[in-house]
């Protein structure tokens, strides 16, 4: 038998239905935190609780492409400013149980960039919002949403460690103290202000001068601070490692 004759005979109701989803894990600093996107499911399964930004691939989309559409719909952004966001696959989530209505794998990614919009709740939605990674404790998750948060959040976290990716959170033009808050905020620890300074200036493409400086100086006073854009690194080495990994390669 040829494929196309195999092809003709084929009937895809001989196995069991199984629909695919994507979940974002978006994340942004907001007034120095780090902050999650949520929704509020106004129908159910789960109506009333917080979930992630997702829905049910379509037909005629790839995986990022859902991701995207899905992150667009819930903040507004598109064009160049879609774009810049970083996005990547984070995982497959699979569990029998994991949605009621029906067998359903959810291919989460996980999204962050700078100074990203309010979000509008979609028709779906009762409400959205970017809430306090610190807050999410006390809220009801839908599905097994809770789990793909932590995998996201020890991704991004992970992440900083030995890629380039912290600078994604900032504009193109940013200050070496600037980039220490991104570390801060995503790990949750304060760091040395020079031992950082002197580490992130000793990787190889990690960040490049442009020549130029602040405008004015610290709140404090004293000098303008000079500005830095991305290198071209993809992979940080030696790594900057989380003070409590750091500790234990000692």
């Amino acid at each position: 038998m040829n494929e196309q004759d195999f092809l003709a005979g084929y009937d895809p109701r001989d196995y069991p239905a199984v629909a695919v989803t994507v979940d974002v894990v978006a994340l942004t600093i907001r007034e120095g935190a780090l902050h999650l996107l949520l929704i509020r499911r106004g129908a159910p399964p789960f109506e009333g609780h917080w979930a992630l930004p997702g829905g049910f691939v379509r037909p005629d989309e790839d995986l990022s492409a859902g991701a995207r559409r899905e992150l667009a719909e819930e903040t507004g952004l598109g064009g160049d400013r879609l774009r810049r966001v970083h996005l990547e696959q984070l995982g497959s989530y699979g569990s029998p149980d994991r949605d009621p209505r029906m067998r359903v794998v959810s291919v989460a990614h996980l999204a962050f960039a700078p100074d990203l919009p309010d979000p509008a709740a979609g028709t779906d939605a009762e409400d959205a919002a970017w809430l306090p990674v610190a807050a999410l404790t006390s809220r009801q998750l839908a599905f097994d949403h809770a789990r793909i948060i932590d995998d996201g959040l020890e991704r991004a976290r992970s992440k900083l460690e030995y890629t380039p990716l912290a600078t994604r959170f900032l504009e193109p033009e940013f200050t070496i103290t600037e980039l220490r808050a991104v570390y801060e905020t995503v790990w949750g620890h304060p760091l040395h202000a020079g031992n950082f300074h002197r580490k992130v200036l000793s990787v190889p493409g990690f960040v490049e001068s442009t020549g130029a400086s602040t405008e004015r100086g610290g709140a404090r006073g004293g000098p303008r601070a000079k500005l830095y854009r991305a290198g071209d690194a993809r992979l940080l080495h030696p790594a900057l490692l989380r003070p409590a990994r750091e500790e234990t390669v000692r």
